[in-house]
């Protein structure tokens, strides 16, 4: 069954009203009519069942049930991404989504190489958030991770949120000739046997060209693991995806029954 967002201030007394985005996608792309049942989610973990009773700007409906959506993941895991040039971040968003983070929070590095105003990178955060929404309808997430504004590297160590584990990749981690001095282990190394349900995980991946030695160096002063992929350089838009993937499959939900 088709599937929309439904910001909880938009159901009222069992009535809900689709935002004009919805509303469009709704009418003018689908082309559904009066009497057809979608399934809207609450953006928080329920989903709601509706039946349409106008379908146009304004589309509105009737919820004829109501029940939890999809479970989430038993890891809480937040992307620290280094923000890229073009619309590569738009990939990682969604495919983070998808793969069930908990939260993108975007950091402008030593190399990354846009450069906005403050009023600019809001407007990108509001576009990444848009991407969030589109992939959690998609793969049938009922909760969509926010995605923040961009904020300078420094801003986000300095955070120091509560986390069970940190990890930073790092393509210095290949060889000693290039690690800079700074102490690195495979990822699989660095990986307990076994983690809790609810497990705190923050992964942090730099933009093209990667983290600088000096970056790397603050990150581990903040207590993140460093770690390498092997013997391949990943492009940034692969790399922190992949991880997440790795992380869910051996603790989390990936590949699981429903």
């Amino acid at each position: 069954m088709r599937r929309f967002t439904l910001p909880p201030e938009r159901l009222v007394d069992g009535r809900v009203t689709f935002d004009v985005d919805e509303s469009r996608h709704l009418s003018r792309v689908l082309r559904l009519r009066p009497g057809d049942t979608v399934v809207a989610t609450d953006g928080a973990g329920r989903d709601y069942t509706v039946r349409l009773d106008s379908v146009g700007e304004t589309t509105t409906g009737t919820v004829l049930a109501a029940a939890p959506g999809t479970p989430p993941s038993p890891l809480a895991i937040t992307l620290v991404q280094g923000v890229p040039k073009g619309d590569k971040m738009e990939a990682i968003v969604r495919a983070a989504t998808e793969l069930g983070v908990v939260r993108v929070v975007p950091a402008l590095t030593a190399r990354t190489i846009v450069t906005l105003e403050p009023s600019r990178w809001r407007d990108r955060a509001r576009r990444w958030q848009r991407v969030a929404k589109e992939a959690a309808k998609q793969c049938g997430r009922a909760v969509v991770p926010p995605v923040e504004v961009p904020r300078p590297y420094a801003d986000v160590l300095a955070l120091d949120e509560p986390a069970d584990l940190q990890l930073c990749l790092w393509e210095g981690a290949i060889g000693d000739e290039r690690s800079g001095g700074v102490p690195v282990a495979t990822l699989a190394a660095s990986l307990p046997a076994a983690l809790p349900s609810g497990t705190r995980i923050r992964l942090l991946v730099g933009p093209e060209g990667g983290l600088s030695t000096e970056e790397v160096e603050r990150a581990r002063a903040h207590r993140w693991t460093i770690v390498g992929m092997g013997p391949r350089i990943l492009r940034t838009e692969t790399a922190g995806p992949a991880v997440i993937a790795v992380l869910q499959s051996r603790f989390g939900d990936l590949g699981t029954d429903r």
